[in-house]
């Protein structure tokens, strides 16, 4: 997805120009010295991060740390959802944004891969994944993750082979009530749009042949594609549909 007339790439304190110039490419987006009036893509020592409007964001696994540790891994409804028997399991996670919930499935002990088809997301997903590779507590889950930057209804039957489990999280239109957005989602929505085509998400997920497709939903939305799943289960805010394909 190309962001070159609404994104501008900031070469920043301690960057490498090779890595801001590779940025810029992968974004279609011009190299400045300065950030821009809309949104900015800053690369610098540290990282990776998007401003605009005030808000700032990157990736950042270190932050789940609290979710995964002490215990608290097994309480967490996904994980519960996603409980294989099956070894070395294998998970495409086709909507990843920043690659929360994928971190969550690859310290369940899944081999994660992961579909971003906006370059900025994916960039920032990618530095989020570089420094989780050098996290004592984090280097081992972050290993069993891999990033694929591209369009998984196009990619994903073709990059995975009868993986055990099949996530989809597409942005939905209820998620823009200002009173439930978090600083990060009104800075991913202005690269993002809801899914528009959900039929052909659902329908490249089935193609793939897995065991089970996880679907996260608003909790009183309707059902991907209108298609009613096997069977759910509901959090508090959210809704967990889970599709079991005929293999």
């Amino acid at each position: 997805m190309d962001h070159g007339s609404e994104l501008v790439v900031c070469m920043g304190s301690g960057a490498q120009r090779e890595a801001a110039e590779a940025l810029a490419r992968r974004t279609g987006a011009p190299l400045t010295d300065a950030a821009g009036d809309g949104l900015t893509l800053l690369i610098d020592k540290s990282g990776v991060s998007l401003t605009g409007g005030g808000l700032s964001l990157r990736g950042d696994f270190e932050q789940m740390l609290h979710r995964i540790s002490d215990g608290r891994l097994s309480h967490e409804m996904l994980v519960k959802i996603a409980k294989t028997k099956t070894p070395h399991p294998v998970a495409v996670d086709a909507t990843a944004g920043l690659g929360e919930d994928s971190l969550l499935l690859a310290a369940a002990g899944y081999e994660v891969v992961m579909f971003e088809r906006d370059a900025v997301i994916a960039a920032l997903l990618r530095d989020a994944l570089r420094r989780a590779k050098k996290h004592p507590a984090l280097r081992e889950i972050a290993a069993r993750m891999r990033l694929i930057e591209g369009n998984s209804v196009e990619l994903i039957s073709s990059a995975v082979s009868q993986p055990e489990l099949i996530y989809l999280d597409p942005m939905f239109p209820s998620r823009r009530k200002s009173g439930l957005i978090g600083k990060k989602l009104q800075l991913i929505q202005k690269l993002e749009q809801p899914c528009a085509d959900e039929e052909e998400l659902l329908n490249a997920a089935l193609n793939a042949k897995p065991a089970k497709i996880i679907i996260k939903r608003p909790l009183k939305g309707g059902f991907l594609a209108g298609r009613k799943p096997n069977y759910s289960v509901k959090g508090k805010a959210i809704r967990y549909d889970c599709v079991l394909p005929q293999r």
